[in-house]
C-alpha cells in the first residue's frame, strides 16, 4: 500500500499558548472556528461534538489532554458510512515561540483505507484542514 497516512500543518500564531489552547479545547472556541455549535468533555475518554448549520455533525473521542501543550482526539473518517468503526487520530501540539505559539496539527490513520476511500478521505481532510485552520487564525485575530 503506498498511500500517505499523515496530514501535517504547522502555523506560527501571534497569540500566546493559553489563548490558542482555549480556542482548541472549549465549546465556545470549537463552536466558533471549527463548527457552528460544540460541546466538549475535556478529559481522556470524554466526548466532543460539533454541528454545522448545514446539518453536518462530528463526534470526537478525546484521547489526550496535556494542558497547555497537547490536545488529541479520534473521529469518524470522512466519506465512510456512519457505522464504520475506523477512525483517524488528530493531534494539536502547542509550543511557545516568543510571545506567540507554534501550532502543529497532525492527522493520521488514512493508510487503513482501500484506494477509493483513501483518496476521498485524505483529499477531503487535506482541504478541510486548510480551510479550518484559516478560520482558527481569523477567530484568534478577532478575539
Amino acid at each position: 500500500m503506498g498511500f500517505p497516512d499523515r496530514i501535517e500543518r504547522t502555523l506560527q500564531l501571534a497569540h500566546p499558548p493559553a489563548k490558542v489552547w482555549s480556542a482548541l479545547t472549549t465549546a465556545e472556541g470549537l463552536g466558533t472556528w471549527f463548527g457552528n455549535e460544540a460541546t466538549i468533555d475535556l478529559r481522556p475518554g470524554g466526548t466532543a461534538r460539533m454541528s454545522w448549520t448545514s446539518g453536518d455533525r462530528a463526534e470526537m473521542r478525546v484521547e489526550r489532554v496535556e494542558e497547555p501543550a497537547l490536545f488529541a482526539f479520534t473521529w469518524h473518517i470522512y466519506g465512510l458510512p456512519e457505522d464504520d468503526p475506523r477512525r483517524t487520530y488528530v493531534e494539536f501540539t502547542l509550543e511557545p515561540v516568543g510571545a506567540g505559539t507554534r501550532l502543529t496539527v497532525m492527522e493520521t490513520g488514512f493508510a487503513q483505507l482501500p484506494d477509493d476511500a483513501h483518496h476521498k478521505a485524505f483529499e477531503g481532510n487535506t482541504q478541510g484542514w486548510a480551510s479550518e485552520l484559516g478560520e482558527l487564525v481569523a477567530y484568534l485575530d478577532a478575539t
